[in-house]
């Protein structure tokens, strides 16, 4: 039986989801417990990868299990009893077996933090200690409206069979305290997202203009793009499935 888990996390503890060699990642930890409540080997399939210190606020992932009969409500309440403070599960239902946390979503959205004056309280976020050209950057991220090879944003020596993303979302918001980046496509290419907005944040600091976008864009060279964004002003934000996937199964 497949099982739909929806969770987040504050990803300042781990090394990322995905499990990795002599380091702490949230996959690991959701693994262990559930292993330890179920008493087998469990298979943890996420929705996506994030990077080391990078947030969520809504990840998806499924487990399948040779359990049958337990309550998902109370086994809800039993997993987040074991798990660490920064992992609470949101929902826990039953699903088909045609659902997969990560080919099944149409859409991931991320949302990326800058802070422009010192708040101890959104340590999480990038303080940016200049000001920032807003109306800059919003004319920049317009232009990667337009593009779908997104080459110059991805790590390098990555296993993508293909740079193409087809971004459907750019949205800047802020004022002289604050900026949130809200990014949303059909799938995102490692450090996708911080490349992008340490790119838009070299732009809003006039080391480069709005229209260099459009030829860093071309030249499909991550060279030619800004330095990443720290990990930590990272949140994923949302993920979209068919509504008839995640239908719960009585």
């Amino acid at each position: 039986m497949r099982y739909l888990a929806r969770l987040k996390y504050n990803g300042s503890d781990f090394c990322g989801w995905q499990i990795q060699p002599n380091s702490l990642t949230v996959q690991e930890v959701i693994e262990e417990k559930l292993g330890i409540l179920l008493n087998e080997d469990v298979k943890a399939i996420g929705c996506g990868r994030t990077d080391t210190g990078v947030h969520a606020r809504d990840f998806y992932l499924h487990f399948d299990t040779e359990n049958s009969g337990f309550d998902a409500e109370n086994f809800k309440y039993k997993l987040n009893s074991v798990l660490p403070y920064s992992i609470a599960v949101i929902e826990l239902r039953r699903v088909s077996d045609d659902f997969h946390a990560r080919f099944s979503a149409v859409s991931r959205q991320y949302k990326y933090y800058i802070n422009l004056t010192k708040d101890p309280f959104k340590q999480n976020f990038w303080f940016v200690r200049q000001p920032l050209d807003l109306k800059a950057m919003k004319e920049a991220s317009s232009i990667l409206m337009y593009y779908e090879d997104f080459t110059s944003f991805s790590k390098l020596h990555t296993d993508a069979k293909t740079n193409i993303c087809k971004i459907s979302q750019m949205d800047l918001e802020g004022n002289e305290n604050h900026i949130v980046i809200t990014i949303t496509a059909n799938r995102f290419l490692r450090n996708m997202v911080r490349a992008i907005v340490g790119t838009l944040v070299e732009i809003g600091m006039g080391k480069r203009a709005p229209e260099d976008m459009r030829r860093i864009i071309e030249a499909k060279d991550r060279c030619e793009a800004g330095s990443s964004a720290p990990a930590k002003g990272l949140f994923l934000n949302e993920i979209t499935y068919p509504v008839e996937l995640i239908q719960e199964i009585e």
